[in-house]
């Protein structure tokens, strides 16, 4: 029987009643959660992310994912109902992912930067998310699409469609200033379906650089923004995403050894050949 507690100077026969006690909340049923449950549904996340990239998702068990993790066999459906549920937690993990790098890069963008520019920073972001070790999400999420059920699209869709806020807007200026060689809607539909495709053949030890692949992705859809004099006359200097970018990813912990360093990046290699 639980001892209910008593104000001071209250005897034992004025203690509370269970009448009058606060409500103790009732357990909900299975096993107690504990401490680190957090961390055993990630690490199940993240090793299921990349099975599923790697194997695909019909072709990866349960079993796979748990020996990735050290789990026994039945441990993912005590965090997930079932390996939909976790295809699903891994798409909502990659585009909360995403959202988080985009948010950092665009926070660091100098505010008079043009629709050109800041779309450049949003490619390249894109790339990198695609690209980097470790984001396996948002492949998976694009390869893994028709795997989910219609009822539970509705919930990622609203995160795809949030991320996808600044290309709109990037898009729609540049189509006002008739820089698009289209309309801005297919223009995204297309930059999407290049980028995504990347993802088929790009080859990231390859001569070809995500920062090229960048590059000329943009200029496949959109024209060079002219630019005005800048003080004393000179041209003003030209944007440089790599650097904003790689900024964004390094003060979010999420730079590793496989991000070309800034000294040897073609960008950098390619103003000192100019100079």
């Amino acid at each position: 029987m639980m001892n209910w507690p008593r104000l001071k100077g209250m005897s034992t026969a004025q203690s509370l009643s269970p009448s009058e006690a606060p409500e103790i909340p009732k357990r909900g049923r299975g096993r107690p959660r504990k401490a680190g449950d957090g961390a055993s549904r990630q690490a199940l996340i993240v090793a299921a992310a990349k099975h599923f990239r790697r194997k695909g998702f019909d072709a990866t068990t349960t079993r796979d994912i748990a020996q990735a993790t050290g789990m026994q066999s039945g441990s993912p459906f005590y965090h997930f109902k079932s390996k939909n549920a976790l295809l699903v937690a891994i798409m909502e993990e990659g585009m909360r992912s995403a959202q988080r790098s985009q948010d950092a890069v665009l926070a660091a963008l100098p505010g008079d930067i043009t629709a050109r520019d800041r779309l450049a920073a949003l490619v390249l972001n894109h790339l990198y998310v695609l690209w980097l070790p470790g984001n396996d999400f948002v492949p998976v999420m694009h390869h893994e699409w028709r795997s989910v059920p219609p009822a539970q699209r509705k919930t990622i869709q609203v995160l795809k469609d949030a991320y996808e806020v600044p290309w709109r807007d990037a898009l729609a200026q540049l189509e006002d200033q008739g820089l698009l060689g289209t309309n801005a809607s297919l223009a995204r539909s297309m930059l999407f379906g290049v980028l995504h495709g990347s993802m088929t053949w790009f080859k990231p030890k390859g001569a070809l650089r995500l920062e090229q692949l960048a590059r000329e992705c943009l200029n496949a859809l959109v024209s060079e923004q002219p630019r005005t004099p800048g003080p004393a006359g000179l041209p003003p200097a030209a944007f440089d995403p790599e650097t904003v970018v790689r900024e964004a990813w390094r003060r979010g912990g999420r730079r590793n050894t496989d991000t070309p360093s800034p000294a040897t990046s073609p960008l950098v290699l390619s103003k000192q050949r100019a100079a």
